[in-house]
């Protein structure tokens, strides 16, 4: 079993001691830094790998819910607090697990082996510096921050401003058709200016429109009619 790379980030001295201990205690568990508020966790995101970080919410100057929301990228992250409000925050942020203090060495355990159960059905450590292809995206639309998984998304229609994405509902999030398809995996093609699709949820082209599934009919573009062929 690979040993998991864990840091601490908790401006509670007593609460630092229980998980340290906890770390300590539970095989194939590396201790690599114990962090005292958001700032240094960064910096030592910058320059360190890891697999876990338990994460306090209420941290001076900068929240835990704050650090995540700054993060491109991140270990797994195991939320550690004495508060259930920020629950569902939390895991629109995909954490991996919500610990409330105080919380005993069997629940502990609960989440790691939670971290290595996500960290097996992807293959890969959720925190790396290679370009490993990502199967969901973040997206802000009203005060929220919102999952999507790629697979999800049959299209995404300009709108200003603004881009509508559409899954099972619509999403609305503030940025462009352009910047939004840079993010995007190879499956995902421009076909109008106003209109990207996910390929995969193509059932058929009929002269100048894209037939999706559902029976939803987009133009296609003329100056994008090349690349849509070329996708065939």
């Amino acid at each position: 079993m690979n040993t998991l790379k864990c840091i601490i980030a908790d401006d509670e001295p007593i609460a630092r001691q229980i998980l340290e201990n906890y770390i300590a205690d539970t095989p194939n568990l590396e201790l690599v830094r114990i962090c005292k508020n958001a700032f240094e966790v960064i910096e030592l995101l910058q320059e360190q790998q890891a697999d876990i970080l338990f994460l306090d919410i209420n941290m001076p100057k900068l929240s835990g819910l704050a650090l995540l929301k700054t993060l491109k990228q991140r270990p797994n992250v195991v939320i550690t607090t004495a508060y259930t409000e920020y629950a569902v925050e939390g895991f629109d942020l995909a954490v991996t697990d919500y610990l409330l203090k105080p919380f005993s060495l069997e629940r502990f355990l609960r989440a790691v082996l939670k971290v290595r159960e996500q960290i097996s059905q992807k293959g890969i450590v959720q925190y790396s510096n290679h370009d490993n292809e990502e199967t969901s995206i973040f997206v802000k639309s009203d005060k929220k921050i919102i999952k999507i998984e790629f697979n999800m998304i049959s299209y995404i229609e300009a709108y200003g401003n603004y881009i509508k994405i559409y899954t099972n509902h619509m999403i609305l999030t503030p940025q462009t058709l352009s910047d939004f398809l840079k993010k995007l995996p190879n499956h995902f093609l421009r076909i109008h200016k106003s209109y990207i699709i996910n390929f995969n949820h193509v059932e058929l082209i009929e002269g100048n429109q894209i037939i999706l599934q559902d029976d939803i009919k987009l133009p296609i573009g003329k100056s994008y009619k090349k690349a849509v062929l070329n996708r065939i």
